[in-house]
């Protein structure tokens, strides 16, 4: 027997799918209905006494949001600690002196994914990325929480460190990142056929510095062969763009090519330091156009980067270009629809033109961009045939009025205070703004914890063997 559907009746607004336009549209005063996992009809829906109805009076239907790139394992636990530092003679970037400070251990890595799983569906995102370490319970935590993933678990080749703050060095173990890759493939075998029929795999050769040519080679030829997409953060660096150069001659972009790694089932996690950025200096102009014409996508985190003074260069121009762009979060906290603020604004003032990007652009990005990188037409539009990942916002909440413009009302101005629900694959995940599948207060409380036992041993892993209340001092005096 059919399952019975669900109409949400008289929604004020929906942000439907306009397949002749190819481009999201209005839709007001109107019915969305589903049954099981897909969408049956966006319109008026005649009256079906087996149906359940929900009142969508006063109420935004939008698509369900895509985090093109995520490290959900790790990030929640940095909050309060990275937010402002940067190595003033590492070109600002955080990644040398500062990212390998902190270890969580394996109750800190499950505090942080719950956090990060409950803040990331709390603001729309039905569809996540996550690139994270391999860790036991990883799948059961995701499918658990009903969101829509790709995990990604990250190898490689080797790692990078500093011994005084200037210098980027790197440690080799090619066996280890073969080993990685290999396990890498059978958790992601594992992750398709999880009981939860919402998991997917991505390959993630984590750093384009860190990984042997042999490596990303091989990669490449393993997400062709298994048609999965490819993740790997590149161009993310002044330290990582010039490392590449002496090591190959070419752009971080340019060696990818070379490698066969660039591909319209490629994500490159930033691609900010192309041969264009003003930061370089560099003499070419080909990265962009090469991005471009390779089909390659690019996942956009505009808010970790904010914080060290670092910017797309800029969105509009990679759009214009042709280069298809998508919406990751990459640090804490996990708020997708911050990051779409954030990106249309860190572009406009990089630009210099309030028009360079308008909030279609970053919505559509966060939306159908994120989908077209994962190679899928069914998720980030609400139309009929697409999957049932939604998001229903309270158009009467106060930081969404006074009322002209639902999108940019929740973009600019409410964010997930507005989020009310959230369905994926049909099934509820949020209600009345509140994670189903977690308590979060719970897993913010065993975070702190995770996070002060980190916190004692930063001195071990840090060069020059400081406290963390000297690398990031407190805002005030008196803290610690």
């Amino acid at each position: 027997m059919d399952k019975a559907p669900t109409i949400i009746r008289s929604a004020s607004w929906i942000v439907a799918w306009d397949a002749s336009a190819e481009a999201h549209v209005y839709r007001r005063d109107t019915d969305l209905a589903f049954t099981g996992d897909t969408i049956m009809a966006v319109g008026a829906v005649p009256p079906d006494p087996q149906a359940v109805e929900i009142d969508g009076r006063g109420c935004l239907v939008m698509p369900g949001l895509i985090d093109l790139h995520a490290h959900p394992s790790s990030e929640p636990m940095l909050k309060g600690l990275t937010d402002e530092v940067g190595s003033r003679q590492l070109f600002m970037s955080s990644l040398y002196e500062y990212l390998p400070l902190f270890a969580a251990d394996g109750e800190g890595r499950r505090a942080a994914n719950e956090v990060a799983l409950c803040e990331l569906l709390q603001s729309g995102v039905t569809t996540l990325c996550d690139l994270s370490a391999e860790r036991e319970d990883w799948l059961d935590t995701i499918g658990r929480s009903g969101i829509r993933a790709y995990v990604a678990p990250m190898y490689r080749s080797g790692r990078w460190y500093t011994t005084n703050g200037r210098e980027v060095r790197y440690e080799w173990a090619e066996a280890a990142g073969r080993a990685g890759f290999e396990q890498a493939l059978r958790t992601i075998d594992r992750a398709s056929q999880h009981p939860s029929g919402r998991l997917s795999g991505m390959l993630c050769p984590a750093q384009i510095d860190t990984c042997s040519e042999a490596l990303l080679r091989d990669s490449a030829g393993a997400a062709r062969e298994r048609r999965l997409p490819l993740q790997i953060h590149a161009a993310q660096s002044v330290v990582e763009f010039h490392e590449i150069m002496r090591r190959h001659g070419q752009t971080p972009i340019e060696w990818l090519e070379t490698l066969s790694l660039l591909g319209p089932n490629a994500i490159i996690g930033h691609a900010i330091f192309l041969d264009h950025h003003s930061w370089l200096h560099w003499p070419t102009r080909s990265d962009l156009a090469r991005l471009a014409a390779t089909g390659t996508n690019v996942a956009h985190c505009p808010t970790v980067f904010s914080r060290r003074g670092i910017t797309l260069e800029h969105f509009g121009a990679y759009r214009a270009a042709g280069v298809n762009l998508g919406i990751g979060t990459d640090t804490f906290p996990h708020n997708l629809i911050e990051e779409m603020r954030a990106a249309a604004i860190f572009a406009r003032i990089t630009a210099e033109n309030a028009h360079a990007v308008t909030t279609a652009d970053i919505f559509t990005a966060a939306t159908i961009g994120g989908a077209a990188a994962l190679g899928r037409d069914d998720i980030g539009r609400l139309s009929p045939g697409a999957k049932a990942d939604f998001v229903v916002v309270d158009a009467e909440h106060p930081a969404m009025r006074p009322l002209y413009d639902p999108i940019r009302s929740l973009v600019y101005s409410a964010a997930e205070r507005a989020v009310r629900h959230v369905f994926v694959d049909g099934r509820q995940v949020v209600k009345d703004g509140k994670t189903l599948a977690f308590d979060y207060a719970d897993a913010v409380a065993r975070l702190e914890e995770a996070q002060r036992r980190a916190i004692e041993r930063v001195p071990s892993l840090d060069w020059g063997k400081r406290p963390a209340v000297e690398i990031m001092p407190p805002t005030f005096p008196g803290a610690h």
